[in-house]
C-alpha cells in the first residue's frame, strides 16, 4: 500500500517522483484511487488547461514544446499530458513525446507525461481529468493537453480544456478538415502552422470564412482568433499565448470559466458512475437474474427496455 498522504505533500513540493507515482496510481485503476482523489480535491482548481488537438502531422508536438518555453519564460510552472495512441498488444504509448520535449526534461519547472488512449475514444485516456486534477495539485499553473490527433473524435477535448486550441497546417487538407462537422464549434483558438510553407495564406482566409459562415454570435460574445506560427523556429508562439490569456480574461469576464468547469466535472462524476454500473453488470454474464430476463424476452413475455429497467433495479440495489 502507498502512503498517499506522503505522496501528495512531496508532489505539492514538486517532486515528479511522487507526481508520477500518482498518475501511475490513476492510470492503473487503483484501489487507493479514490483515497488519491480525496487528498487531491481541496488542492486542485488553479490550474488554467489548455488542450490542443488537430490532425496528425500539423506539428502538435511542437508546438505544445514552444508553448512550454514561453510559459517557462513568463515564470509559470507547467504540466504536459501528451496523450499517445495505444499499442493493441501491450497498452503502452507508441509516440512518447517526451522524448521530443527533451529540452524541457531537466527543467524543475515542466512536468512532462505521456499516456495511452487504451483503446479509449475521443482521442484522451479515460484517466485524463484525473491526472489533470494531480497536476493542478502539483503546482502547475498552466496544464497543456495533447491529443493523439486521429480525426473527428477529437472534439472530447474540449470536455477537458479550458481552452481548445485546434491546429491546422498548410498543404494537409486542412481547409477540408475545418468544414466537416466539430472542428469549427471545438476551437477557442486556430492556429495555422508551418505559415512558412506556401498556402498558409489561404488556409487562414479559407478558415476565416468557414468561422464566418458557422457563427450565430452576438455582441461580447468570443470569436476565435486565427493566429499563424512557425512553431519549430518559436515564431508566433507569443502571440498564441496572447490569445490564450484573452481567451480566458473573456471567459473570467463572462463566467464561462466556471460553466465550463462545471459541466467537466459533472461529465468527469457521470463517466465515474456509468463505468461502476458498466462493471457490476459485466459481472452478471453467466448470472441467473440475466438469463431469466433472456429467456422472457425469447419467449416474448418481456420486452428488452422492460429487462433492462429490471436489470438496471437490480443491480443498483444489489
Amino acid at each position: 500500500m502507498v502512503d498517499v498522504a506522503t505522496l501528495v505533500e512531496q508532489a505539492r513540493e514538486g517532486r515528479p517522483r511522487a507526481v508520477a507515482r500518482l498518475i501511475s496510481l490513476v492510470e492503473g485503476a487503483s484501489p487507493q484511487l479514490r483515497e488519491v482523489m480525496a487528498a487531491l480535491a481541496p488542492l486542485s482548481g488553479g490550474a488554467y488547461v489548455v488542450g490542443l488537438t488537430g490532425s496528425p502531422g500539423v506539428g502538435k508536438s511542437t508546438s505544445t514544446s514552444a508553448l512550454v518555453t514561453a510559459y517557462r519564460k513568463r515564470g509559470k510552472r507547467v504540466g504536459v499530458l501528451a496523450v499517445d495512441p495505444s499499442s493493441p498488444f501491450s497498452g503502452g504509448a507508441l509516440l512518447g513525446d517526451r522524448v521530443r520535449m527533451s529540452e524541457h526534461a531537466s527543467d524543475p519547472g515542466v512536468y512532462i507525461r505521456s499516456m495511452a488512449t487504451r483503446g479509449h475514444l475521443g482521442g484522451l485516456a479515460w484517466s485524463a481529468p484525473q491526472a489533470i486534477r494531480v497536476l493542478d495539485a502539483a503546482g502547475c499553473e498552466v496544464i497543456l493537453v495533447e491529443t493523439v490527433g486521429v480525426g473527428q473524435s477529437e472534439v472530447e477535448i474540449a470536455a477537458q480544456a479550458d481552452t481548445c486550441v485546434v491546429l491546422l497546417a498548410p498543404g494537409m487538407g486542412d481547409g477540408i478538415q475545418a468544414a466537416k462537422a466539430g472542428i469549427l464549434e471545438i476551437g477557442d483558438v486556430y492556429v495555422v502552422n508551418k505559415a512558412d510553407r506556401d498556402g498558409a495564406d489561404s488556409t487562414a482566409r479559407e478558415l476565416n470564412h468557414m468561422l464566418g459562415l458557422g457563427e450565430s454570435r452576438g455582441p461580447g460574445d468570443w470569436r476565435p482568433p486565427i493566429v499563424k506560427t512557425v512553431a519549430a523556429r518559436g515564431e508566433g508562439i507569443d502571440e498564441v499565448v496572447e490569445a490564450l490569456e484573452k481567451h480566458r480574461a473573456w471567459m473570467e469576464e463572462h463566467d464561462v470559466l466556471n460553466a465550463r468547469r462545471r459541466r467537466r466535472a459533472a461529465n468527469e462524476v457521470e463517466n465515474i458512475t456509468v463505468t461502476a454500473l458498466r462493471e457490476r453488470i459485466g459481472d452478471l454474464h453467466g448470472d441467473q437474474r440475466l438469463d431469466a430476463l433472456a429467456e422472457r424476452i425469447i419467449t416474448g413475455h418481456l420486452d428488452p427496455y422492460t429487462a433492462s429497467d429490471e436489470l438496471i433495479e437490480s443491480v443498483t440495489q444489489a
